[in-house]
């Protein structure tokens, strides 16, 4: 090889300050010249190397965002944010094929019964919200459970995040699901403001009860309630108390309740009886 790169193009290199196109003609001289690359070894500074290789460690060990985190980010979501978002356990592949399957198997067992409401499906809709709520945080459920207690986050505001996502991905399957239904018209609709109500009331008991034990007991209600009603039903082609207009007020009155008390003991969240959030 008869050209090689001057010695003060090469130092300049070194500090990273050669300008293009020198800079493009000595990257590739260098790959090919091990006599260029000994003179650019002896005009290095060595502290300035070894935090370049610190910075090729570092870029080369970060972890590659997946799809939702990058689909989050493209949509204007900040990077921490979504990270954070990305971590939700319930938003995996095994828990958003899990919940398919059981709508797909309440929806048809609702159209072979043909009892002229989908009870079943009304039943079963509004606690799978909730489940999703109950594990998307917590110091056994989540994997990111570190990182969401060190960063530099209001808890409520992290259990807020990880509980819209769970809520859009919850009830967008929810909302396809009953559309599977149309014969029953909006009665197949019942479900939304319980799942909304359920939810909150097991946020809103959260901090006293602990975010396990808080979903379990609002569910464990919720299926009470359903027993009573369809003990006390007078007709089987009846639609049971909390899908009927009165019930559907009841369920949006219980969610209104819970959200002012959300709000009021926000600053409750950063610390659950039964671990943080």
């Amino acid at each position: 090889m008869t050209w090689h790169v001057p010695e003060g193009d090469l130092r300049a290199y070194a500090r990273g300050e050669l300008a293009a196109p020198a800079l493009w003609s000595a990257d590739t001289h260098l790959g090919a010249c091990a006599e260029c690359r000994g003179v650019l070894a002896g005009v290095s500074d060595p502290a300035a190397l070894d935090a370049g290789w610190e910075r090729l460690d570092a870029e080369l060990d970060a972890p590659r965002p997946g799809l939702l985190e990058t689909l989050l980010v493209r949509l204007g979501v900040a990077g921490h944010t979504a990270r954070l978002l990305a971590a939700t356990p319930v938003l995996r592949r095994s828990w958003l094929a899990a919940v398919v399957a059981v709508l797909l198997m309440t929806v048809a067992a609702s159209r072979s019964l043909d009892a002229g409401s989908p009870t079943l499906f009304l039943a079963l809709a509004p606690l799978l919200p909730l489940a999703g709520v109950a594990l998307s945080y917590g110091p056994v459920l989540d994997p990111a459970y570190e990182m969401t207690v060190v960063a530099p986050m209001h808890g409520f505001r992290l259990l807020m995040l990880r509980t819209v996502a769970v809520l859009v991905a919850g009830l967008g399957l929810n909302g396809l699901a009953t559309l599977a239904l149309p014969g029953y018209g909006l009665r197949a609709l019942a479900w939304l403001l319980p799942a909304l109500a359920l939810t909150a009331t097991g946020l809103a008991l959260a901090p006293r009860l602990g975010p396990v034990a808080a979903p379990c007991a609002v569910g464990g209600t919720w299926v009470a309630v359903l027993v009573v009603a369809q003990a006390a039903q007078p007709s089987a082609s009846d639609p049971l108390a909390p899908f009927t207009a009165a019930g559907q007020g009841v369920s949006a009155a219980v969610a209104g309740f819970a959200a002012v008390l959300l709000f009021l003991f926000r600053d409750r969240y950063d610390l659950f009886s039964g671990g943080a959030v």
